[in-house]
């Protein structure tokens, strides 16, 4: 009687393609994630620049009280209370939009010395997910 053979896959090369089908997908999984970091770090240098122009704008619309000093304000948490003018309204409603759209947002403003309405708007958040930790966001211009 002759010995007939069965064609097929064994069981080693059933596992073999296993484990190269799962590194495979591993390596897309990976992939996956570290674009979403990205994305997301993408996501909030976006919002930065967002914000710094928009208390420029808010300045722009109010340049008297910026050249008093009014918008001058240093990193730390917004004020409490009401606000009792537009300056204080402006910057208040700036930090607090700073600590709701960014992981530790944070923003200060600087006033120049000269009556130019030269200001700095600094804005600085927490990015542990993405490729540093801590990043800052630098603007000046002239209101």
């Amino acid at each position: 009687m002759p010995v007939t053979r069965n064609k097929g896959f064994t069981l080693v090369e059933t596992l073999v393609a296993l484990v190269v089908l799962s590194t495979g997908l591993l390596g897309v999984a990976a992939l996956q994630f570290t674009s979403l970091q990205n994305n997301n770090s993408a996501v909030f240098r976006s919002q930065t620049t967002y914000f710094a122009y928009d208390i420029a704008d808010r300045m722009r619309a109010n340049r008297d009280r910026v050249l008093a000093g009014d918008y001058k304000t240093a990193y730390g948490p917004p004020t409490t209370g009401t606000p009792s003018t537009v300056a204080q309204l402006d910057v208040q409603a700036w930090k607090v939009a700073l600590q709701a759209a960014l992981p530790g947002g944070d923003g200060s403003i600087d006033n120049e010395p000269n009556k130019d309405g030269d200001v700095t708007i600094h804005i600085h958040w927490d990015d542990s997910k993405g490729a540093e930790l801590a990043l800052e966001f630098t603007t000046r211009t002239r209101i």
